[in-house]
């Protein structure tokens, strides 16, 4: 719960709700979680920003604005990188969509 980092040292230093800590040590905990789930994958703090952005939010629906919001870019350009992946995602989805009706068209 939040209330049980209010005294937190870290936080009050530095003036935010969880103490921050650096992106070399987020890469750490999350490398040691990939090895105790047995993920091979090189998991990444960038790599979950990633994901977030596109996976979970733009995937889904969110408006590129809200998402640019949480990530806390200051340009919304920043954030079309996301968006453009998705679209190159959409084009290889839809090609392959067409494929398979095609397919299906001379089968049937």
């Amino acid at each position: 719960m939040i209330k049980n980092y209010k005294e937190h040292p870290v936080a009050k230093a530095s003036g935010t709700i969880f103490p921050v800590i650096s992106n070399q040590r987020m890469n750490g905990y999350l490398k040691e979680i990939a090895d105790i789930c047995g993920i091979s994958k090189n998991l990444t703090f960038h790599l979950a920003r990633h994901t977030f952005a596109t996976t979970v939010t733009l995937s889904n629906g969110v408006p590129i604005e809200s998402v640019s919001k949480m990530l806390g870019h200051t340009s919304i350009r920043t954030t079309q990188i996301y968006a453009k992946v998705l679209e190159h995602k959409l084009s290889e989805d839809m090609n392959n969509l067409r494929l398979r009706m095609a397919s299906t068209k001379q089968s049937g």
